[in-house]
């Protein structure tokens, strides 16, 4: 989303989330972010995220929920990225949609709602 060489389609439906006042994030997303941020455009677009921006926290309950979806995700043959469902989990807890261009993301979706 933040760079002009990003998936188009990917920036079109955060953009729309961000016009709308339905964009959120949660302290993961914003490390992500900020750990590949490249230049002073995208940190002022992140601060600008910052400052805007409700976080969704990363609570015991999305906790409980990642540990799920990782089990399921494992009894199915399939490893995510500790990081993409913690950020799955979280978007469950909260009932936040999630915008990606990542087939983790996809993967988790396709898993159901968790069993605990």
């Amino acid at each position: 989303m933040l760079r002009p060489s990003g998936d188009r389609m990917v920036r079109a439906r955060v953009e729309a989330a961000l016009t709308a006042g339905q964009a959120c994030w949660c302290p993961l997303v914003q490390l992500e972010l900020w750990n590949g941020a490249r230049g002073q455009q995208e940190r002022k677009v992140l601060l600008d995220f910052a400052r805007t921006l409700p976080e969704l926290p990363i609570d015991d309950q999305v906790w409980t929920g990642a540990y799920d979806l990782a089990r399921q995700a494992r009894l199915q043959g399939v490893t995510i990225p500790a990081t993409d469902v913690v950020i799955a989990a979280c978007a469950r807890r909260h009932g936040a949609r999630l915008e990606s261009a990542d087939s983790d993301f996809d993967l988790l979706a396709a898993l159901g709602k968790p069993t605990a």
